[in-house]
């Protein structure tokens, strides 16, 4: 508090300490905090804002905040950092827009390429829904990619003094962590943290130092199941369902999630794991996600770049569902059939169709095979409730439910731990992105295994660093 007043006094006067000089920097969290969704932090360093993601919340009960001006005032973000194209972390850019920011974005140039058609399918998906208001319009999303200069990991981005730098983060195509650095103080915000040993993408590449820390929490109470093991649970339920006569429910993100399956069960049928199966992916943004994968060889690790060389056919029968009316056909297919459809959280998108004409069948599954936030669709299917609404009617669950977490693309505790156990000479953890039980876990486990102060920001709380 002393620092405090003494720093004021000398900012007030314009005035520097003779022996010492202050740089004065706080943090406002404006999403992510005890909750999934929403990501979105505010970083002042003297007189420059910086904001570090601006995405959806997509929480039930979260929703109303999407459409509310938001709690600072865009015209005065100086710079935006976007750390990877989920909607979740991105999704309000053309907001940010359309209520007057106009300062650069600093991005990978994969993470660009994604947030594209993420963006538009996302104003679609809007539009689709017939809501009463729309957060945004083409213009707006056009005028937000002008804006984004790419960065690649480990190259430095100064504004002014004040240094940045993104590392990969080994979550979807082009993810990134932050480390901002100005005279001498060094903070890190993750971003989400991806998994060690996944298929496509290299590992996650933790900063080498830093004082502060804002991190991820999603799965900070669970350990995922290997990838082997997640692997031949994937291929037995699909392997039990067709013996039964159903057909394989996949809610799968567009971007990450749907290419990591279709890279699995790809290799599974090569290795003879399971026959050729027909999967058909019902979503035209995961088929775009898809191509922009294909063209970023220099994000994938080594087996990957292995397998692009030697096998570039495909060993399931893929097919490409293009058109709503090539969608319903899929209605007239009883068995033998993986459909992989969005949204991941079944929060409208195409695989409410299929879970309408699927669920209620008891030689059918659904597997899940990512996070369900509270409050969605998805959650309720996990939890177990026996009854859903489904496009305006109430349907049975007969089908049998899958949750296979070892194909998650978010790190467990002990990735979490890991990867926070490798940075050096931090000082204090702030811990976002994830439900109470989860946050509640890791910061015991942090604050036991590495002796570090954790915090636990509520919204719109604010953190002064001196």
């Amino acid at each position: 508090m002393v620092d405090y007043i003494i720093l004021n006094f000398f900012k007030n006067y314009n005035l520097k300490l003779s022996l010492c000089y202050y740089v004065w920097m706080k943090i406002q969290f404006f999403g992510a905090t005890k909750t999934v969704t929403g990501s979105c932090f505010l970083l002042s360093i003297d007189n420059k804002n910086i904001l570090i993601d601006c995405g959806l919340f997509q929480e039930e009960d979260k929703d109303y905040l999407n459409y509310e001006p938001f709690a600072f005032n865009p015209r005065k973000i100086d710079l935006m950092i976007l750390t990877h194209a989920h909607l979740d972390h991105s999704a309000l850019i053309p907001k940010l827009v359309k209520e007057g920011f106009k300062g650069k974005i600093i991005a990978t140039s994969a993470t660009k390429d994604l947030l594209e058609i993420m963006l538009f399918d996302a104003l679609k998906v809007q539009k689709n829904e017939g809501r009463e208001q729309i957060l945004y319009d083409e213009a707006h999303i056009i005028r937000a990619l002008k804006l984004i200069e790419p960065l690649s990991y480990g190259k430095i981005y100064n504004l002014n003094g004040i240094r940045l730098k993104l590392t990969d983060a080994g979550h979807i195509l082009g993810s990134a962590s932050v480390k901002i650095e100005s005279n001498g103080k060094r903070i890190i915000f993750s971003g989400d943290i991806g998994r060690t040993g996944y298929p496509i993408l290299r590992d996650p590449e933790p900063p080498n130092e830093a004082d502060y820390l804002v991190v991820e929490s999603t799965y900070g109470n669970r350990l995922h199941k290997s990838l082997d093991e997640s692997i031949r649970e994937l291929l037995q339920a699909i392997k039990d369902t067709f013996k039964h006569g159903g057909n394989v429910i996949i809610p799968a993100f567009a971007v990450g999630r749907t290419q990591d399956l279709l890279y699995i069960l790809n290799r599974s049928v090569r290795e003879g794991l399971i026959e050729p199966i027909n999967v058909y992916l019902d979503s035209p943004l995961a088929e775009e996600a898809t191509r922009i994968y294909l063209s970023h060889p220099e994000v994938f690790d080594d087996e990957a770049l292995r397998e692009m060389r030697n096998h570039r056919k495909t060993s399931i029968k893929l097919h490409f569902i293009k058109s709503v009316d090539e969608s319903k056909k899929l209605n007239s297919i009883k068995s033998q059939a993986v459909i992989i459809a969005g949204s991941g959280m079944c929060q409208g998108g195409r695989v409410s169709y299929h879970l309408y004409h699927n669920i209620h069948r008891e030689e059918c599954s659904v597997i899940f095979v990512g996070f369900q936030a509270k409050g969605t669709l998805g959650r309720k299917i996990v939890d177990g409730e026996k009854e859903v609404y489904l496009l305006g009617k109430t349907v049975q669950v007969k089908a049998k439910i899958y949750t296979i977490g070892g194909f998650s693309a978010h790190a467990d505790q002990a990735e979490l731990l890991n990867w926070i156990g490798r940075i050096k000479g931090l000082r204090e953890v702030f811990l976002v992105h994830g439900e109470e039980i989860g946050i509640s876990s890791l910061k015991e486990s942090i604050e036991s295994k590495f002796n570090l102060p954790c915090r636990v920001p509520e919204r719109l709380s604010i953190y002064e660093i001196i």
